[in-house]
Parts: structure tokens; sequence; C-alpha cells
């Protein structure tokens, strides 16, 4: 299939490769390995960089730039990608992130073009729930599997004040929505000292009370004012202490299996009853990087082998040159084989990227 028949405008001047020699040290695998053995799995594709609330630990108060409507890929570029990635590549997860996903009018048929590959890949998707109501079921008639949803505290001033929108009702709302549509609800948290710390339990215990699955996640180095201080951030260790003053927790009988999230049972301290589960990212204090197995697309089509990386591998450019699925198989495979053994955050040479969370995608 061409760039014509998928309407497709091509780059003026560019011209596609016609193949791509792989690195010579590659074993020959269909798969996106890299050279410590990790074979990428779940694929994270941002829609836009664009968002509609400004959390202090993303992006700055009076938000970012966005990239110019032309820059971005497309209802049918992403179908390509990921169609690529299921077919090709071996994806089986995929979750669609932003910026906030929602923004994207064609959210819809994205799902559902997904939904209709030949490999179908389970797939999820990452919101603040500002505006799911209206389309929870929507979303999930076109075959949206679950819902995961950023939300940082319950009371409406401290979220206005880390979102700097008094949202809260709207996310709520969503969440309620997405609740009535999908048989599981991940919330997503990030603590920040002096603002919503002593909020942990509270939020835990709603979450168990609803059945939702409540994730921790340590505040990340990726924020636009580049004002994240790893010795102020709430660790997992913390968090741990936090709600264990209230919660018993063990760990979960089920294997991580490459989850980023280590995951808890909770139960009641008076009765032993097991309540649910908790999930902890520990991104920076207690990385997993060994067992990594995501990859990434921006908003612009740009392969990331890891959250904190300084390059990108540019796959939009050569679909719009007309590459075939073959040569923008084996660009993605190059751009995986280069990824490296971790983030780095604890050498003394680490240096924050410059794209923010809201540019990569979660």
């Amino acid at each position: 299939m061409s760039p014509v028949d998928l309407g497709l405008p091509r780059v003026p001047g560019a011209a596609a490769p016609a193949s791509v020699t792989l690195p010579a040290d590659r074993p020959a695998t269909g798969g996106l390995v890299d050279r410590y053995g990790r074979v990428a799995t779940d694929l994270r594709v941002s829609l836009t960089d664009r968002c509609n609330l400004r959390c202090t630990y993303c992006m700055p108060a009076d938000g970012l730039p966005s990239l110019a409507r032309e820059k971005v890929m497309s209802r049918a570029e992403i179908a390509r990608l990921v169609g690529v990635a299921t077919r090709e590549l071996g994806v089986q997860q995929v979750r669609f992130t932003g910026g906030e996903p929602l923004l994207r009018k064609d959210l819809v048929e994205i799902v559902a073009d997904v939904a209709a590959l030949e490999h179908r890949p389970e797939i999820s998707l990452t919101t603040n729930a500002v505006g799911l109501e209206s389309r929870a079921r929507a979303l999930r008639e076109a075959g949206l599997d679950r819902v995961n949803v950023s939300l940082d505290t319950l009371d409406p001033d401290t979220f206005a004040t880390l979102a700097r929108r008094p949202f809260l009702e709207r996310t709520l709302a969503g969440i309620d929505a997405a609740a009535r549509e999908f048989d599981l609800v991940k919330i997503n948290a990030v603590l920040v000292r002096g603002v919503n710390l002593d909020h942990a339990a509270e939020l835990l215990a709603w979450c168990l009370e609803r059945g939702f699955e409540l994730r921790f996640i340590e505040q990340m180095p990726l924020d636009a004012d580049h004002t994240w201080d790893r010795s102020a951030m709430v660790t997992a260790a913390e968090v741990r202490g936090l709600i264990g003053e209230r919660f018993a927790l063990a760990p979960d009988v089920e294997p991580r299996d490459g989850a980023p999230a280590e995951r808890f049972e909770v139960r009641s301290r008076a009765t032993g009853d097991r309540l649910g589960r908790v999930g902890i990212i520990a991104s920076v204090t207690e990385p997993f990087c060994g067992d990594c197995r995501r990859t990434r697309l921006t908003a612009e089509g740009g392969v990331r082998d890891c959250l904190f990386a300084h390059t990108e591998s540019d796959l939009l450019g050569p679909l719009r040159a007309g590459a075939s699925d073959a040569v923008l198989a084996d660009l993605w495979r190059t751009a995986m084989w280069g990824k490296g053994a971790g983030h780095g955050m604890d050498d003394p040479s680490f240096t924050q990227p410059d794209r923010t969370m809201s540019a990569i995608g979660g």
C-alpha cells in the first residue's frame, strides 16, 4: 500500500529508504530486542502534546508551545505504525497517552482502527478524565479495553493547586463514567511534598472502596521548569510507610512480569480482610530498567527507547516519503537495539531530557 492509498502526503524532496541495514551484532529475530536481551512488547503512543491541565510536576503555568498540526501523526499514520508494531514487531499492548489524548477529536476512530487490526493488541488509555464522561461508552464500543486516570487528590483546593485548574469534579465524573463502562480502572497519583503527601492513605481508601487499583508514581525529572530535586521527591519507601500506617501490605502473589508497578495486596489491619491491590512505580529510587518492555512513539512519530532518552528515531518522515512496512519495521528495530542498560539517574553525569512528559508521552 502506498502513501497515496492512505491519503498520506509525501515529504517534498525526501526519498524513502529502499532498505535498512540492521546492526551486524543484532540477532536474527523479528521482535524489538536490545543488546541486553530485553524484548519490547508494550507500545506507548502519544496522540498529542496538548493538555488542558497544567500540573506543576509536568508543565509550566502558562503551558508550552503546541506542535503544528502537520507535524503530528494523523489517524491513518497512527494506524499504519501501530499495525507495523503488532504485525511485524510482536507488540501486544498499546497505550494511548499525551499530553491529554481526549483532546484528539478522532480518538474514538483511532481506537477503532487499532482494534480492527488483524493482530489486535490490548488497548488502554492514560487520561486526566476531563471530558471522559461523554466519551467513555463510545471508547469502550470502539474497542478500548481499560483506562488509567491521573488523580493526585480528592480535595478540590489541592487539585487546583497541583493541576492549576479547578477541574476535580469533571475528573471524578469521568472516572465514574469509566467505572460504568470498563471492568478495570487504574488511578495514577503523584505525591508532592508539602502539597498532597498527607492525602495518600485517604486516596487509597477511596480507590479500594470503588474497586480501583491505585498506583503511586515517583515524581520524575520530566518537568518543563526543570525544578525536579531528587532530595525533595517522595520516594517509594516513604509511600509504603505512609499507607502502611493505615493498611497492612504484602507482596502481590501474581508475578510482576515486566510491569512498571510493584504491586501489593492491601489488607485491613483490624480484620485481616483483603481489600484490593496497590501499586508503586519507583522509576527513580528502585528502577526496573532490567526488565523494561516498553517502546514509545511521540506525537511526531519518533521512536524513543527510554522515557529519559535524549534522542529519537524518526519514523514519520520515512513513512510520509513512501517507506514500506518492512523498512519502517527495520528502522524501529535499529532504534530499539541501541537502548541503554538503564536510565542512569544514579550517575552523576545524568542530565534531564529537554523534552517534558507532555511532549514525550507517558
